[in-house]
């Protein structure tokens, strides 16, 4: 059998089915609107959606198995939720941070591990240690000079003894025994605790700073505490959100903390769980406002292209219902959905609307030549089931392509969207002309505006030299410009960078407290670890790096020396028994005034300093007798509320006792050491490796001490490569595939050069706007290939097929077949386009781009591909500037 009877042969199946369709048209809405229903319940109970980006390459690749082994050896680094509290100084910062991470560790329904340092009795006790021996004996000094504030305070922790011993102090200063400069640290940061009093903002004096010498000159310059807390949640992947429960219940006992916002205590979320987490939520806000735009848009435009409410009608269901096939395919097929694959609803509306456009336009033109809907419905068979058939084909070919990649988020979206170009040809030949049946169309006026298309045409035709040298020069030029191509591998500039848990990462990132990404390198014991970090911190391109034997201090004999030294003159007072009953209101009102008449006597001697400062802020009180217990409880909390945690941790610190690695406590050893004694080298970057190339040096550099090194820098460097080279592959796959599908089954290499064309100058242009408008392809606008292809192959073929029918009569642009591309591009274009609304930058840059490529899709199908018709003759023949002539008049 030629191929000539095989395609009409084909033909006649299409008008056959199309007709059965018709016919049965009752049955076939309802068994169709019965499955539809079917596959929507299916879809929501089991669908799953997966936003690790990580997950989107294959778990085979070498670096996915270096990374899981070190997974797999330290699992308490993974699903990592890290809890950020900041506070107005040290002090506050620390006390929230211990009494949130009391509280999370008291829910082990909602949290399997919280790390807080601080908290721990072992650091508790030894924190003394991990300073280094000159600071530790500059503290000593400065606890023996703070020794009687501190002894009397311990002993009557209230205004009346913080006000009787500094009066005893002043009055040594007054009687010329002590030097006024000593007090200048407790001085200022009770000024700007009573200024604060004054103004009715928060401020709490930081004890923790006065003992380790760090005074506070202002709340506005002093130093912002902050605390972090790394927590592994119970994530429940029964739900969308896995740690949604957990991190509502972080938020709701932030809020039940004693110190809250009104003393300036800022609880926020970032880490690996934090940001998936916001991402979803960002993701699916962003869709839903972008798909109600697309709704809006995309509904108007059939509208204004279909010229027929039944037709638009018809349009859309058989969208709707095509789209939740696919749905449930792509659930049945690889069950969780990434942010690549997701993507197949945006690729299957493009190309179904093409299908649904061509097949409503060419059915309207049918009926306009007079036919009725019967005899119509088997002329639109006729005219575009072949065309629309090997559209599916070409395009379900290039998805294909997809599959054989590494890059499992394009492979999935391969499989989903290739299944889902045969739905789509399925319900536009078989739901599409039974919906237009129930309703059927009698008779249909002339499409308004073909006579544009045809001057377009003419032109085109008669300017074709011009217009393919323009073409010509502009593809040599998009050529040029490629080289500049990039992938932007970093999967933070994809994300809603106002979202909380994002913000704090690149603030995290930006003061470098904790730097994100770190190489990490496994070897087999902790002296083995320390071994290697010593080779890796003599590469330039290494900052720092950490092992367990650093977790050990040094000079423990020493410092232990000294802390003993401490212990006989603070132990002593600080574990007394109070030595007075609390105070009255009366009692503390004249401690106050007696210690601000010896600050007035301090200032009549006409010096100026804190003591002066503290004297004014002071008389802003107004006379002690008339202040009330609120004001006095409020001014108590100020100056001391921070003191008693400080006293406990103090004392608890002279209990130090040396100590070696086995001595750690499991809950940092095993960050550092794993159960099978595997032991992690931590490695940080001496650049900022956001910029990509000194990401690579720093990846490069560490590989060639520690080839199998593994970590965030080297998944991000990987990835990047990973997925440049599928794309690279699938590419060159995805055409050679189409380009051989082509030639069979249009059997002229004429043919499929003419369908190529335009899709090549299409993608040159759109690489070459990615390069000048610094729209770099990342994980998610990359999917802008497979729809390049998909959708520039079907305005070809499209075009082609009309100029086989048409052969040597009328133009090809007078025809309902530009018309449907154009509205078949415009449509895609605004459901992409409203992409582009979305907070999220992944999504956003996938609106961007595929505007970019559709639009050039469509510049280069309308304009370029009827002038290669015309300059190297129609499929059937040629068109001459005579006939485009007498077509117009």
């Amino acid at each position: 059998m030629s191929a000539t009877s095989i395609r009409a042969a084909y033909r006649r199946a299409v008008v056959a089915w199309v007709d059965l369709a018709r016919r049965f048209a009752w049955p076939v809405t309802i068994f169709c609107i019965a499955v539809t229903v079917a596959c929507a319940l299916y879809t929501v109970r089991e669908v799953g959606i997966n936003t690790d980006t990580g997950d989107l390459l294959s778990k085979e690749l070498p670096y996915r198995q270096a990374y899981q082994q070190y997974k797999d050896a330290f699992p308490v680094l993974d699903d990592v939720l890290v809890v950020v509290v900041d506070g107005p100084n040290p002090d506050i910062a620390g006390d929230a941070a211990a009494e949130l991470a009391e509280k999370l560790a008291a829910r082990p329904d909602r949290f399997r591990s919280v790390f807080h340092p601080a908290s721990e009795p072992f650091f508790r006790e030894n924190g003394l240690l991990f300073l280094g021996l000159d600071e530790l004996s500059d503290l000593s000094v400065r606890l023996a000079d703070a020794q009687p504030l501190l002894g009397t305070l311990s002993g009557d922790m209230s205004l009346r003894g913080l006000f009787d011993v500094l009066t005893l102090a002043m009055e040594q200063v007054n009687d010329g025994a002590a030097d006024a400069t000593r007090l200048d640290a407790v001085f200022r940061a009770m000024t700007e605790a009573v200024s604060a009093e004054l103004r009715g903002e928060p401020y709490l004096v930081s004890w923790r700073e006065l003992m380790n010498g760090e005074p506070s000159e202002g709340q506005a310059d002093s130093r912002v505490g902050r605390e972090f807390l790394s927590i592994q949640p119970v994530l429940d992947f029964s739900k969308v959100q896995p740690a949604g429960d957990a991190i509502r219940s972080v938020r709701a006992l932030a809020r039940d903390l004693s110190y809250g916002p009104e003393d300036g205590v800022r609880v926020r979320l970032t880490g690996t769980v934090a940001i998936n987490h916001e991402e979803l939520e960002t993701v699916k806000s962003g869709a839903g406002l972008a798909g109600l735009a697309s709704l809006v848009l995309v509904s108007l435009l059939i509208v204004v292209g279909l010229r027929s409410g039944r037709l638009v009608a018809g349009t859309l269901v058989t969208l709707i219902c095509g789209l939740i096939w696919t749905a449930a395919f792509a659930t049945a097929a690889v069950g969780t959905l990434n942010l690549m694959s997701v993507a197949f609803a945006v690729l299957f509306i493009g190309l179904s609307v093409d299908f649904g456009i061509h097949f409503c336009l060419r059915y309207r033109e049918e009926l306009a030549a007079g036919l009725d809907h019967a005899a119509a419905l088997r002329g639109a068979a006729e005219g575009v089931g072949g065309a629309l058939t090997l559209c599916a084909l070409a395009a379900a070919a290039g998805f294909f392509a997809f599959v054989p990649t590494a890059y499992i988020g394009l492979s999935e979206l391969g499989i989903i969207a290739g299944a889902g170009m045969f739905i789509a040809l399925f319900t536009n030949l078989t739901l599409l002309p039974a919906l237009l049946s129930l309703w059927p169309m009698c008779r249909a006026a002339p499409l308004h505006g073909l006579g544009r298309a045809a001057a377009l045409e003419r032109f085109v035709v008669r300017r074709r030299q011009a217009v393919l040298l323009a073409a010509l020069v502009l593809g040599l030029a998009a050529a040029a410009v490629a080289p500049g191509l990039r992938f932007d591998f970093n999967p933070m500039n994809l994300r809603d960078p106002e979202t909380e848990s994002v913000a704090t990462a690149l603030e995290l990132m930006a003061t470098r407290e904790r730097p994100p990404y770190a190489i990490t390198v496994l070897r087999d014991n902790p002296q083995a670890a320390a071994e290697e970090a010593a080779r890796l911190e003599a590469l330039p391109e290494v900052g720092a790096t950490i092992t367990a034997l650093d977790l050990v201090p040094g000079d423990q004999l020493d410092k232990l020396d000294v802390i003993d030294g401490m212990a006989l003159f603070l132990y002593p007072v600080l574990t007394a028994p109070p030595s007075a009953a609390p105070p009255d209101l009366d009692a503390n009102r004249r401690a106050l005034a007696e210690f601000r008449q010896e600050l007035d006597l301090h200032a009549k001697s006409g010096e100026d300093g804190a003591a002066a400062a503290l004297g004014e802020a002071l008389a802003g009180l107004g006379d002690p007798a008339d202040l009330d217990a609120a004001r006095l409880s409020d001014l108590d909390r100020r100056l001391l509320a921070t003191l008693p945690a400080r006293l406990v941790q103090l004392v608890d610190s002279l209990s130090a006792a040396p100590f070696g690695l086995d001595d750690m406590p499991l809950s940092l050893l095993r960050r550092y050491v794993a159960e099978n004694g595997l032991s992690r080298v931590e490695v940080e970057p001496a650049e900022d490796i956001m910029d990509p190339g000194a990401l690579r040096r720093f990846v490069g550099a560490v590989r060639t001490v520690a080839p199998d090194a593994t970590g965030s820098p080297v998944l991000l460097l990987e990835a990047g490569d990973a997925v440049t080279g599928a794309m690279r592959q699938a590419t060159v796959t995805a055409l050679v595939v189409i380009a051989l599908l082509l030639v069979v089954l249009l059997r002229s290499l004429r043919d499929t050069l003419l369908v190529l064309a335009p899709l090549l100058l299409a993608g040159a242009l759109t690489g070459a706007a990615s390069v000048l408008f610094s729209l770099p392809f990342n994980y998610a606008n990359v999917i802008v290939l497979p729809l390049l292809l998909g959708l520039g192959v079907a305005s070809g073929i499209h075009l082609v097929f009309r100029a086989r029918d048409e052969g040597m009569g009328r133009p090809l642009l007078s025809t309902s077949t530009p018309r449907a591309v154009v509205f078949s591009a415009l449509t895609t274009m605004a459901s992409f386009g409203s992409l582009v609304v979305s907070s999220h930058k992944g999504t956003a840059s996938m609106g961007e781009l595929l505007t970019v490529a559709i639009g050039f899709t469509l510049l280069s199908t309308l304009v370029v591909l009827p002038a290669l018709l015309a300059a190297f003759g129609r499929p059937s023949g040629n068109v001459t500037e005579d006939m485009l002539e007498g077509e117009a008049g």
